[in-house]
């Protein structure tokens, strides 16, 4: 009976380390790839519980998730003779767990060298004006340089975006100042219109008391009743508007029958009668 119950639990345990030998699990957000002496083997094996033969098969995984990968910050020269430098994030994930394994070596490795000679080429190529305002367009050129040739390693690019762009001190004191520059040039060009504005309308305003005098005397005595409110020491005088016109004409009489002003005498003798 002892020995009946020895031979039972020896083949057990001999069961339980044949199954933990061929046994592997596969995780959700993972995939594998079966090597059989060192071929690949079927299909690419699905998450769960998958069987393999001890000691031949041998089961490779890889994860399927999307990396987020940050692209190190690259030094360049642009089209326009500035240099900066620029990094980014590329995001990429594996379609082809088989391609991934066997035709490259370390696809992420792979992956992040062609992001930074690719983010290099696009500095070169571009002006500093695209690099701080069209960051969009470089972003869709920039994945498309790293994702043609990833396309054969059984790696998809789903997105690259550039982070940050470092400008020199110098340039970023120009910039600056040129901002400034715009700024005052538009104020002044404000004020100009401004004035410009009220010129003509004080012309407008000017004619139509021309027209109607006594808008002009109404006028005044507004301006007197705006100061008389403010309860200051200011003395207003109101001269009215034909005194101002008599002044204007000299306050001269004209001639008798002529109606000429008189010459004044010049000459130091005796005024002719």
């Amino acid at each position: 009976m002892v020995e009946d119950l020895l031979v039972a639990l020896m083949a057990a345990g001999s069961a339980g380390v044949v199954y933990l030998a061929a046994a592997r699990v596969v995780k959700q957000y993972e995939r594998g790839v079966l090597f059989r002496l060192g071929r690949v083997t079927g299909d690419v094996r699905s998450p769960g519980l998958n069987l393999i033969i001890p000691f031949v098969d041998r089961l490779q995984k890889i994860n399927m998730q999307i990396v987020t990968m940050p692209i190190p910050a690259q030094e360049g020269i642009t089209r326009d003779n500035v240099t900066v430098r620029v990094d980014a994030v590329v995001y990429f994930r594996v379609i082809d767990a088989t391609s991934a394994l066997v035709r490259v070596e370390d696809y992420k490795f792979a992956v992040s060298q062609m992001a930074q000679t690719s983010l290099r080429s696009i500095i070169g190529k571009s002006d500093l004006d695209d690099l701080l305002s069209n960051r969009e367009k470089l972003n869709q050129g920039l994945e498309l340089m790293i994702d043609s040739p990833a396309v054969g390693w059984g790696v998809q690019v789903d997105r690259v975006e550039i982070k940050d762009v470092s400008l020199p001190d110098t340039m970023k004191r120009s910039m600056a100042r040129q901002a400034e520059a715009d700024r005052e040039r538009r104020a002044r060009i404000i004020n100009a219109d401004a004035e410009l504005q009220a010129s003509k309308k004080l012309a407008e305003a000017a004619q139509q008391m021309a027209d109607t005098p006594a808008a002009l005397q109404l006028r005044l005595l507004q301006t007197v009743m705006a100061v008389a409110a403010e309860k200051n020491s200011t003395l207003v005088l109101p001269i009215p508007v034909e005194l101002l016109h008599f002044l204007e004409r000299g306050g001269q009489p004209s001639l008798p029958g002529t109606g000429r002003q008189p010459e004044p005498h010049t000459d130091g003798g005796p005024h002719p009668g």
